[in-house]
């Protein structure tokens, strides 16, 4: 059975922004979607945001698809790097995904991402991984660069998808659906 993990960001939780009506659509197609709650996302730290998606993720395969909000986005790249070399996945979708935080305003903000933006992350075992990568920004997100979708692109080849007027796709810009995420998922389960 095709199996979706959906990975909040940073204040989060499995029942905001989109997540649930994506669950919802994605259960439709016969996915079994898991949701986790993830640790202190207040303060969300590298090694128990690796550690819990290990432990709810279970066995991963073919079958196997992750979504990633803005620093969930992070978190998966960096369970993914974590996975043994010859495991396959059938793909990721990240949405507000970043390499770069530059918009961040006060500094306990710095001190959370530092780490999440100063340690290497190995893309290039995530390649191995999957050809199944898409990457969706918005053009008017406030928190995300547009130019990390280069980055995006340029270190996993990842299909770009950039939706108008999302914000960072969160409850604050009233994204409660997001079809471009459904529908990739939905084309790379085929």
């Amino acid at each position: 059975m095709k199996k979706a993990i959906i990975i909040h960001g940073w204040e989060g939780n499995p029942n905001n922004c989109w997540f649930p009506w994506l669950k919802k659509e994605l259960m439709k197609n016969d996915f079994e979607v898991i949701i986790p709650k993830m640790p202190n996302s207040d303060e969300p730290e590298i090694n128990s945001w690796v550690g819990f998606l290990k432990e709810k993720t279970g066995k991963v395969d073919g079958e196997t698809y992750f979504i990633g909000h803005s620093i969930g986005c992070q978190a998966i790249m960096r369970y993914l790097e974590t996975l043994p070399e010859k495991t396959k996945i059938g793909g990721v979708v990240f949405v507000a995904g970043f390499f770069n935080l530059p918009f961040l305003k006060t500094e306990e903000e710095k001190e959370i991402a530092k780490p999440w933006l100063n340690i290497k992350i190995n893309t290039d075992k995530i390649k191995m991984l999957t050809e199944n990568i898409v990457a969706i920004f918005s053009d008017n997100d406030l928190d995300v660069p547009m130019s990390d979708s280069n980055l995006f692109k340029e270190r996993l080849n990842a299909k770009i998808i950039v939706e108008h007027d999302k914000g960072h796709f969160s409850d604050d810009a009233d994204v409660k659906e997001l079809p471009a995420a459904l529908n990739e998922i939905l084309k790379m389960g085929e």
